[in-house]
């Protein structure tokens, strides 16, 4: 291992794995080139290899862009670069090319010739001394030049995040060669946090045969790379479509389950084939059959049970066998689309038509396709998800991961049962709970799709095909509305506003015959998700971020402002100690109103258990399979999916009345749509004013511009935190109930033989009966121990990091860190840009 990545190991703060680093001989180059699954091998533990992938990222994008700008921003280039520039228009052409490159390849000709044609380039900088400080100069410059500052606009915005990237890792460059001062160790941590990682998240429902893949290819435009057709789906497996960021390839990825947990599904999987007589009525069965099928071909029924771990079953995908990802990479996305069906999918043959006798989905937790130059993907991810959580553990925690994280959620039907049908619906309210109040969703598009499908197609002139889809498109959107007014605990966790609905088609987008693409409606989704995919937001947050630490750092220089720093100091501390007392005020009412909520949800939930389980135990119409159904329910910590996709769940029906208790208190505290923001607004309005303290005080405005990048990144933050630590509150009462029920289960589970029904159900009804006053005391317990825990790290979180930011550029003064006006005056341009476009845009 090389000196470099020794060196970038420690600045990263993760020393610690530099003797790992040098066993497997990573120098600078194999550093660059490392894969997420090199990686991992690299780093097991997540924090540490998280906190590096982000690194790596930042550094390769500092790498790939050094080349392609003109416009370098190093101190000891800013002379040349304004000569260079200033010489001839022929270099400002270059640089206009130059930075053409970095858009993607559909605008590269066109942002080339604007920039030629008009003649304009960047802005540049200037090296003239006054008092060894570089300022930027704009007197005596040529025309040209005043049209390169006064055109800044021109810039895509991915090139002014570029430029300031480069700008602020300079700075972290050389804040990492002076003295490790406290402030300068301050600084160092703003930059390195300094982040734009934006990504939306959409969760994809629908049956199979609904027309998903389909739509997904329309929309991002592949329309080759999800298979779709008469092949049958495998709704265990979540697919994920995202951009590839790394290579001008498309990739697939595939996470594997792991060799114990196969092992441990085999086991229950040769459990339910003990029943011999159930073989055509229980759908527990059929499943299994088809899963042992695809995976072993016909012959596993000639294989005893104990051999079906054999690694001699799993030659062709050894990553699973030592817990690896397999990627796939290919040229194309048909190419793609035809190597990774196999491991989403069953059938005869492959996506080349060949025959294929092996499967492998049932071993699949997740793949995740990568597509290249696709700007609607950029920051968004699109994932293909069942329409509920899984047997295997780690899928259902997965899907339950990815629904929490989805901020809008896709409901994908065929137009002609639209409100009829009745999937849609139950998945809607199914997973209401943890894409709402447990989760982060903020609209649910219910997109209907082959509407161009009418009956007697031929009978019908162009126009009157036109007339009839625009009124079935009507009649569909209006059917629908209709029936989501209807659904009161869907309405619990989402308002009519946050439904829209879509009637689309596929086909007629691609083909044009009947309809222009825009009557489609799949534009509108587009613009949709390039709306989503928008980085305005975090564009400016990264520059006005960058901004304010360099204000800090030129702040701290200055001398001779003892007597205002310290009015100005002893004026914000008692301003934040006033704005964190109206928050916990805030907190303290919010926390009263969950107790008194659950106070009554545990009343309720004592009075009414037994009987919300009766109809799941005791079900009316008569199943001969339902012991073994119930038998898997207990074995699964009272959670089994059932071979047509429903889901039994003894933990959410108990922890129901608890829920149903809090659920209004929950979405106005912790909304996930609208302005107001979490408890009540407070955090959102919270504010140290130093916008009016700027007016008064001029010869501190640079820490208080500081101060107020500082306050405005906290906001964001927390937001996060608050985001995060609310599905956990609002999980945990279905969680405890699950954890105080698990004695019960696993009794429960030992039972075979004659009785086993009579047996498990009354095991589960007594053990109800007995500590019915301590489950859900304790539910409500943990709920509020958590609630408070979250409002404990808000308070601590914005207390420290003002308190400690007020103190570094108000109490602490540090001449030793170099100058950086210039840097400083150029941000403030880009800034100033930024803040330009978006209110224009408003």
């Amino acid at each position: 291992m090389d000196d470099f990545v020794c060196k970038k190991l420690t600045e990263w703060g993760l020393s610690d794995w530099i003797e790992r680093f040098k066993d497997e001989g990573i120098d600078k180059e194999s550093l660059e080139c490392l894969e997420d699954q090199e990686i991992d091998h690299l780093i097991p533990k997540v924090g540490p290899r998280s906190k590096f992938k982000k690194r790596l990222k930042l550094f390769k994008e500092e790498q790939n862009t050094a080349h392609q700008e003109a416009e370098i921003v190093s101190p000891t280039h800013l002379q040349r670069e304004q000569e260079e520039a200033v010489d001839s228009d022929q270099g400002e052409q270059s640089t206009a090319y130059q930075e053409a490159e970095i858009i993607s390849p559909t605008d590269l000709q066109l942002e080339q010739e604007e920039e030629v044609d008009s003649d304009q380039a960047g802005p540049s900088t200037s090296d003239t001394s006054d008092k060894g400080k570089r300022k930027l100069d704009f007197q005596g410059e040529t025309p040209a030049k005043k049209r390169q500052r006064d055109t800044i606009g021109s810039y895509s915005e991915e090139i002014i995040l570029s430029k300031v990237k480069r700008i602020m890792g300079h700075v972290y460059e050389s804040l990492h060669s002076e003295e490790n001062t406290k402030l300068n160790a301050f600084l160092k941590t703003k930059v390195c946090d300094l982040d734009t990682d934006k990504r939306e998240l959409v969760g994809v429902f629908g049956k199979t045969g609904a027309g998903k893949s389909s739509l997904i290819n329309a929309i991002i435009g592949e329309f080759n790379l999800l298979p779709s057709g008469s092949i049958k789906a495998c709704t265990s497996v979540m697919i994920k479509v995202e951009a590839n960021m790394h290579n001008p390839k498309y990739e697939a990825e595939i996470e594997f389950i792991t060799n114990e947990e196969w092992k441990d599904e085999l086991w229950s999987l040769c459990n339910i084939l003990e029943n011999d007589q159930e073989k055509e009525d229980n759908e527990d069965y059929r499943d299994t059959v088809e899963k042992l099928s695809a995976l072993y071909g016909e012959e596993w029924r000639n294989i005893p049970p104990e051999n079906l771990m054999d690694n001699k079953y799993f030659r062709e995908i050894p990553e699973f066998l030592y817990n690896k990802r397999k990627i796939l990479t290919c040229e194309t996305a048909r190419e793609l689309s035809a190597k990774f069906i196999k491991y989403t999918r069953s059938d005869s043959r492959d996506g080349e038509g060949k025959e294929v006798k092996r499967w492998y989905w049932p071993l699949v937790k997740c793949v995740t396709v990568r597509v290249p130059n696709n700007h609607l993907l950029q920051h968004v991810t699109l994932v293909d998800l069942p329409g509920s959580g899984d047997r295997n553990k780690s899928r259902d925690r997965m899907w339950k991961e990815f629904v929490g994280n989805c901020s809008t959620v896709w409901i994908v039907t065929e137009i002609n049962r639209a409100a009829a049908e009745k999937e849609p619906w139950e998945i809607l309210e199914s997973a209401c709970s943890l894409m709402g109040n447990g989760g982060q969703c903020q609209q649910i598009h219910f997109i209907c799709t082959k509407s161009d499908l009418l009956e007697n197609w031929d009978d019908h002139s162009k126009d009157a095909i036109r007339t009839l889809i625009f009124k079935s498109n009507m009649e569909a959107k209006e059917e629908v509305q209709k029936e989501f007014s209807k659904l009161n605990n869907v309405k619990k966790h989402f308002s009519d506003d946050c439904l829209k609905v879509f009637t689309v088609s596929s086909k007629e987008f691609k083909k044009k015959k009947n309809l222009q693409q825009d009557e489609t409606e799949i534009p509108k989704i587009q613009k949709f998700l390039q709306n989503l995919n928008d980085c305005h937001s975090e564009t400016l947050n990264y520059v006005s971020g960058a901004c304010g630490i360099l204000s800090l750092i030129q702040g701290s220089s200055c001398r001779d402002m003892a007597g205002s720093k310290a009015d100005v100091c002893s004026i914000l501390e008692e301003k934040l100690r006033n704005e964190l007392n109206h928050i916990r005020e805030s907190m303290d009412e919010t926390y009263e109103a969950f107790e008194k909520c659950l106070n009554e949800g545990v009343e309720k939930s004592k009075g009414s258990c037994e009987v919300t389980l009766r109809p799941i135990l005791r079900p009316k119409k008569k199943d001969l399979g339902f012991h073994r159904t119930l038998k898997c329910v207990v074995e699964n910590s009272g959670i089994h999916k059932t071979g047509k996709g429903k889901q039994i769940n003894l933990n959410s029906k108990l922890s129901s009345w608890l829920t149903d208790s809090i659920d209004e208190e929950f979405k106005k505290t912790f909304p996930n749509e609208g302005k107001c923001g979490p408890f009540n607004g407070v955090i959102s309005s919270f504010s140290l004013n130093t916008e009016e303290l700027i007016e008064k005080y001029k010869d501190v405005e640079l820490q208080l511009i500081f101060l107020k990048t500082e306050e405005e990144k906290i906001k964001k933050k927390l937001s996060k935190i608050i985001r995060n630590g609310k599905k956990l509150v609002y999980c945990s009462l279905t969680g405890t109930v699950e954890q105080n029920m698990q004695e019960c289960y696993e009794k429960a589970a030992e039972f075979t033989g004659r009785d086993t029904l009579k047996n498990m159900r009354e095991t589960i009804e007594k053990h109800l009966q007995d500590s019915k006053n301590i489950i859900f005391k304790h539910a409500k317990k943990d709920m509020l121990h958590l609630l408070k825990k979250l409002m404990e790290e808000i308070m601590e979180t914005l207390e420290k990091t003002l308190n400690e930011a007020i103190e570094l550029s108000l109490k602490t003064d540090d001449h030793s860190i170099p100058d950086y006006s210039t840097e400083l005056e150029l941000v403030k341009q880009y800034y100033e840009e930024l803040e330009g476009s978006r209110d224009e845009e408003m």
